[in-house]
């Protein structure tokens, strides 16, 4: 098969595969919105045609990767296909994971019509980790896709094509102001054009109306939420998870910002860990100034075997947003939500 697309084109091959889906997809990408949005898309695309039964695996090289196996060959009770995600945050199998992954691209690769979907999810790969042979089997079994991040250059241009799929549009100037603005976090870009969409009807969008809806912005906001994480301050953290639940704020934009957050400094504890140039490692995840210096904070508070743990924690919020029951964890996924937060903020466990 050995196909590759990127998120833009993976939108146009779903619409056109319809019931026919590839048996293994694999995404990688560290941007989070669009990975996210990528994901949403596929098991959207996976329920349209007929797997209805959903298996999420959170694996790393220490994991049992016989669980995979047995995953694809169970057999449902009712006879239904299954999407079954293996989701690999360190972007680091292991021999046995490897190994594992490798088999599973040759058997999808030789299937035309599996009752089993598989969607493997990694970060952004460097290029030894792309060149690896399990990464090659995986492109070569499926489809490959690649979320590229979107640079600083190409958000005003970004802007304007989410600004059309709600039926606005400005003029460049103003979106090279919100761009400016948002200070090229796509995340708080998407925040801010969904906000346009529920102020003004569709057409064009005066600069006045745009830069009125941006700077009127909510007294808690998520990055203030994430910094005070990585700082340290446990007490503001739960205010400030207090006051974007009062205003309404939607949980997994909450999560987004915060997941995202303990996914990268995972990979930084490990490279740590590891003895690598961690320093090199926190440029290349685009994390400098005063975010670096919180960063620091919160990897010399939080011991480096936590890391792995808060990011299944956020994982688990993240299903428990979707309403599904997860053994262990309160049912209010805010609450979960504050617990996940303070296991940075405090050091601790949760």
């Amino acid at each position: 098969m050995g196909q590759s697309l990127d998120a833009d084109r993976l939108i146009d091959h779903l619409q056109r595969a319809g019931q026919h889906l590839a048996p293994l997809y694999t995404m990688s990408g560290d941007e989070p919105l669009l990975v996210v949005e990528a994901g949403d898309a596929l098991r959207h695309a996976a329920r349209q045609a007929g797997y209805t039964e959903r298996t999420s695996l959170v694996m790393d090289a220490r994991s049992d990767w016989s669980a995979v196996f047995a995953a694809t060959q169970s057999v449902s009770l009712f006879g239904d296909k299954r999407l079954l995600e293996i989701k690999l945050p360190t972007g680091k199998p292991g021999k046995t994971g490897a190994e594992t992954l490798g088999k599973l691209a040759t058997q999808a690769a030789a299937q035309a019509d599996p009752n089993t979907l598989i969607v493997v999810s990694l970060p952004r790969l460097d290029k030894a980790t792309r060149e690896s042979k399990w990464v090659q089997a995986l492109a070569q079994g499926g489809i490959m896709v690649d979320i590229a991040s979107i640079d600083r250059t190409r958000l005003p241009a970004w802007i304007g094509a989410r600004l059309a799929r709600q039926q606005q549009r400005t003029d460049s100037a103003t979106l090279q102001w919100m761009a400016d603005k948002v200070e090229g976090n796509l995340l708080a870009a998407h925040q801010e054009i969904q906000k346009l969409a529920l102020l003004y009807p569709e057409g064009q969008l005066s600069a006045e109306d745009v830069e009125r809806a941006v700077l009127n912005v909510a007294r808690y906001d998520v990055f203030g939420l994430r910094d005070a994480m990585l700082a340290g301050d446990a007490a503001r953290t739960v205010r400030m998870l207090e006051g974007l639940r009062a205003e309404g704020e939607a949980l997994p934009l909450v999560l987004w910002a915060v997941g995202d957050e303990i996914r990268l400094l995972a990979r930084v504890a490990e490279a740590r860990a590891a003895g690598q140039d961690s320093g090199a490692l926190m440029r290349r995840l685009r994390i400098f100034g005063a975010h670096e210096k919180l960063a620091l904070q919160a990897l010399a508070r939080v011991p480096a075997n936590s890391w792995p743990m808060a990011v299944q924690h956020a994982h688990e919020v993240d299903r428990l947003i979707k309403g599904l029951p997860v053994a262990g964890r309160l049912s209010d996924p805010w609450e979960e939500m504050i617990r996940l937060a303070l296991r940075i903020a405090a050091g601790g466990r949760a």
